[in-house]
């Protein structure tokens, strides 16, 4: 599930993307002659599945002025930063992804860098008209059983004014028919018994490739 949610850093943005996210999970249907599959089953919505993977620009931001930002991210607090991140709080809420996970964020927010550069949009004059409060916008998010995650890291590309986050997770998938081979369109696999482990990395907005 790869979106990009309404962006904004107002109260009525994030009810925006609350939202969203309401509507993505409510409304995507998948192909509905391939649903009623007769031998095949398929599910026929996004929380149909028994595991998802969301990712993508969430576009939810830090509940704090850029002042008061700044000063936390000169301090490297994290916590106190995330104690704030809105996409914490509407989760830890209900409001939306209820019974999603996502994994600790040990990196510095991955929105809004000046193009080609390590500082954020703002911290110089000539770009304070188009500052914005730095914020963990880019987001993997993922429920469901047997999916687990090995890493959850942000990379260093500076041909954006985001800096894409990537994880790398450990799927096991129950395999009924075919005998699979060690390599399955780019994936790694290997067997245990009758069931499958599958090692991948999700790269919100493919800024780049992330190597396993």
């Amino acid at each position: 599930m790869c979106c990009h949610l309404a962006s904004g850093e107002k109260e009525k943005h994030k009810l925006r993307r609350n939202s969203d996210v309401a509507e993505i999970l409510k409304n995507t249907r998948f192909s509905c002659r391939v649903c009623k599959n007769k031998v095949r089953q398929t599910p026929e919505r996004i929380l149909d599945h028994n595991s998802v993977i969301c990712l993508g620009d969430l576009n939810y931001r830090v509940a704090l002025s850029y002042e008061e930002t700044r000063l936390l991210l000169e301090e490297n607090d994290w916590n106190s930063l995330l104690e704030k991140d809105q996409l914490s709080m509407v989760r830890e809420a209900g409001s939306v992804f209820k019974g999603w996970n996502e994994g600790k964020i040990m990196f510095a927010p991955t929105y809004k860098y000046s193009h080609n550069s390590d500082s954020y949009v703002g911290e110089t004059a000539n770009s304070k008209k188009k500052r914005r409060t730095p914020s963990w916008c880019d987001r993997i998010l993922w429920r469901g059983n047997g999916i687990k995650q090995l890493a959850y890291i942000r990379k260093e590309s500076k041909f954006s004014d985001h800096r894409p986050v990537c994880a790398v997770f450990a799927v096991e998938v129950e395999m009924k028919n075919k005998r699979p081979s060690k390599f399955i369109k780019g994936f790694l696999l290997h067997k245990h018994k009758n069931r499958i482990y599958m090692k991948t990395a999700y790269v919100p907005q493919a800024y780049e490739t992330c190597s396993i």
